[in-house]
């Protein structure tokens, strides 16, 4: 977390906090319709798709909220391509 500002640390922490709460709802939500299931005859798994379903968006969720912020930083591309020019800039 380098260099990352207050107002930086706090969004961070804010999503990071949605995310939790985001997997909790998950866990509890699913519980319940495996329970129903299970409570009215266990035929066909149903519950199996909205698990899948969510479960992808919450994959998703974790991407975003916990991998590099610098993977969709405007600033580290900035300074990426400026560095990529400057040894071009170099090697002619």
């Amino acid at each position: 977390m380098q260099n990352l500002s207050e107002t930086q640390l706090r969004e961070l922490a804010r999503k990071r906090v949605e995310f939790r709460r985001h997997l909790v709802v998950f866990c509890v939500i699913n519980a319940t319709l495996w329970l129903l299931w299970w409570m009215t005859g266990q035929g066909y798994p149903w519950p199996i798709w909205p698990l899948a379903g969510w479960g992808i968006g919450l994959v998703f969720h974790y991407i975003f909220d916990f991998s590099s912020p610098k993977l969709f930083s405007e600033e580290e591309e900035y300074d990426r391509l400026r560095h990529m020019k400057e040894e071009k800039h170099v090697a002619q």
